[in-house]
């Protein structure tokens, strides 16, 4: 871990959120909860919800906050980003590109931008876009939902990681002081993979219709986390990427406790993974709001390793296939058959 001595001059810091849906509202709040100064910025359908409705902030162990947003804290106006010391890009990772683009507009050079995103290549396509800002890979290993409207819950647990970069340093404690600490780190590709085998849960969970830990709770949909994990650690060992711990478990052991039989699990589970009952993934929140979903920027980052490699990966492309099939029929899958149906995809791969 690698942490910079406090600021004297944080205080006066202005941080800009470009991408203001349920993480970039989570994160705006705590930051504001902890006196940063910030601007987020997004969609009007959600400058509209927080017009009509207090920012509400809690998490699984407890914290709580409200606040009434004013007009100079959420705007649709891009060029509030003009004058920020810091950006952290929170869109979805289709729309990575137009959001740089549109940031190019103001920023000034060398400002520290902050990918908080999904997926691995993030980073690497605001770059393209924001060539003179000092941009930098990060992570959130935690899951945000919006209960209601205006309230957004925290409901599993990890810290914020970024690449470690010198201009980051003096906003290290305006993280600390609002109880979201961020460690920057010089390993982000193998940290953002690691992320990226959690993450492979996702599109099972918005498959499963249920709650992260209801869904985990069964062994069916477990193992069908285990095989992603298994396909795609074997493919990051192959490409030379090294796991980082991010669960109480080393990665390459994940996928061994995921198929352990339930009253095993839920034994070790406690250790592994603190979630909320209530938790679910933002890839299910999509399908539900009838949004695209990320599908391609999680399980398609592994099929593109493997094409990278002259490879496959038929486990993680059926579930990018499933996902993008249950956007348009709204189906969702018990347990027991989508196995079955992953199963069948490694096997037609393998004949």
């Amino acid at each position: 871990m690698i942490r910079a001595a406090s600021s004297p001059d944080s205080s006066r810091l202005r941080i800009a959120v470009f991408g203001a849906g349920s993480v970039g509202c989570y994160i705006g709040g705590r930051l504001i909860s902890g006196g940063a100064e910030v601007v987020m910025i997004g969609r009007s359908r959600m400058r509209q919800t927080l017009t009509d409705h207090p920012l509400v902030l809690t998490d699984f162990e407890g914290f709580a906050f409200e606040t009434v947003l004013t007009p100079e804290q959420f705007t649709e106006d891009a060029a509030q980003a003009a004058n920020a010391d810091l950006v952290l890009i929170t869109v979805k990772s289709a729309a990575t590109a137009d959001a740089a683009k549109s940031l190019a507009k103001y920023l000034r050079p060398g400002t520290p931008v902050v990918s908080l995103q999904n997926g691995i290549s993030n980073a690497e396509e605001i770059r393209r876009h924001l060539p003179d800002a000092r941009v930098c890979a990060g992570m959130i290993p935690f899951n945000v939902v919006q209960k209601s409207p205006g309230h957004f819950h925290h409901g599993t647990e990890g810290h914020l990681m970024a690449a470690h970069d010198d201009s980051l340093g003096a906003f290290l404690p305006l993280f600390e002081q609002c109880g979201l600490p961020l460690e920057l780190r010089d390993d982000m590709t193998s940290v953002m993979w690691s992320k990226l085998l959690l993450n492979l849960n996702n599109p099972i969970n918005a498959l499963s219709n249920v709650p992260l830990l209801e869904e985990l709770s069964d062994r069916s949909y477990r193992r069908c986390l285990a095989a992603a994990q298994r396909e795609t650690l074997e493919l990051m060992q192959k490409a030379g990427i090294e796991t980082v711990q991010l669960t109480a478990i080393p990665m390459r052991l994940v996928p061994v406790v995921m198929s352990l039989p339930d009253w095993l699990f839920k034994h070790l589970a406690s250790r592994m993974l603190a979630i909320d009952p209530i938790a679910r993934s933002s890839m299910w929140e999509d399908l539900e709001a009838g949004r695209a979903t990320e599908v391609d920027w999680i399980n398609g980052e592994v099929v593109r390793l493997a094409e990278s490699m002259h490879s496959s990966a038929p486990v993680n492309r059926r579930l990018t296939e499933l996902v993008h099939e249950c956007e348009n029929t709204r189906r969702r899958w018990p347990g027991d058959e989508l196995l079955a149906e992953l199963r069948a995809a490694k096997a037609g791969a393998a004949a």
